[in-house]
């Protein structure tokens, strides 16, 4: 059953950090709770603040797939779903055309002709432990999309008019992430928990530029840390979450900058600030620079 795949929240905590995902304690209950209560698990928070890394952190704790679906503008049914295979439907028509065997839709509409698509393939999936699906992005899809996927998310099934109903042995843990792009529609948030990712405190911050970046020095950790969180409370177009910290933090040791400077943060803007009036701001406020050092040990 997949309410054994943990025994409780602190579980879920636990083999995450063995997988290098530091988790909250409000992160660890959502997902636990997802598993035990078979119920798609919607992530939404800033971008860059670990939704989808959670997904993938999970399916690497349980040694378990991940079939991830990446939404956006246009997706259709056959990419998420299912599709035929309508080459193979014709070859199958050509090679009785010499014969007097003539094939009916219900030879050529079977499941050998049937190619799984991420939802159907979560779905039929027969392996000894569920697998994660990763609906990333859901926002970024169409109205009419979201209508597709309420019978999967409400029943982990699938409806393929000419086969009938596909249901999960046993079903699978569903992760959808947004960005708040746009309102997703209650019937969707209805079929799914739902948790809010905050960026973390500066604790959990330190310690996930630390596993992250093991090449940088304490110092700079610290100080980039710091001076990360002093940019976010600046008015930005995008601040800087975590993906873009641990990736400052990356160029700055690789780099061999062990100690943060003026010099250093603004030759690597680019991987801070992800637009033009966002890298003016952070650049006028490298007045605070000073802070973050002193900060640093």
């Amino acid at each position: 059953m997949v309410s054994t795949l943990f025994a409780d929240a602190a579980e879920v905590r636990r083999r995450l950090d063995t997988v290098g995902y530091l988790v909250d304690e409000g992160t660890a209950t959502a997902l636990y709770l997802s598993a035990v209560l078979h119920r798609p698990l919607l992530l939404e928070g800033e971008p860059g603040v670990g939704k989808t890394s959670a997904a993938k952190a999970l399916a690497e704790a349980l040694a378990t797939p991940l079939i991830r679906l990446q939404c956006y503008e246009g997706l259709s049914a056959g990419e998420a779903l299912y599709e035929w295979n309508y080459q193979r439907q014709l070859l199958a028509i050509r090679l009785t055309e010499t014969t007097e065997r003539r094939l009916t839709d219900a030879d050529l509409f079977t499941e050998e002709f049937l190619q799984d698509r991420p939802l159907l393939r979560a779905v039929r999936h027969r392996g000894p432990l569920p697998p994660v699906l990763l609906i990333d992005e859901i926002d970024r899809a169409d109205d009419e999309f979201e209508a597709l996927l309420l019978e999967f998310l409400g029943e982990a099934a699938i409806t393929v008019p000419e086969l009938g109903t596909f249901t999960a042995p046993r079903p699978p843990l569903v992760v959808l992430t947004s960005n708040r792009s746009r309102e997703l529609h209650d019937a969707l948030r209805r079929r799914c928990l739902y948790h809010w990712i905050d960026f973390p405190t500066p604790e959990r911050a330190v310690e996930i530029l630390r596993r992250s970046v093991p090449s940088a020095g304490e110092p700079l950790i610290a100080s980039a840390a710091d001076f990360v969180g002093r940019v976010r409370a600046l008015e930005l177009d995008k601040p800087p979450g975590m993906a873009e910290a641990i990736d400052w933090v990356a160029a700055l040791s690789a780099l061999d900058v062990s100690r943060l400077a003026r010099r250093d943060v603004l030759r690597t803007l680019s991987t801070l600030a992800k637009s033009p009036d966002d890298r003016v701001a952070v650049a006028d406020a490298l007045d605070d620079l000073e802070h973050a050092r002193e900060a640093a040990p």
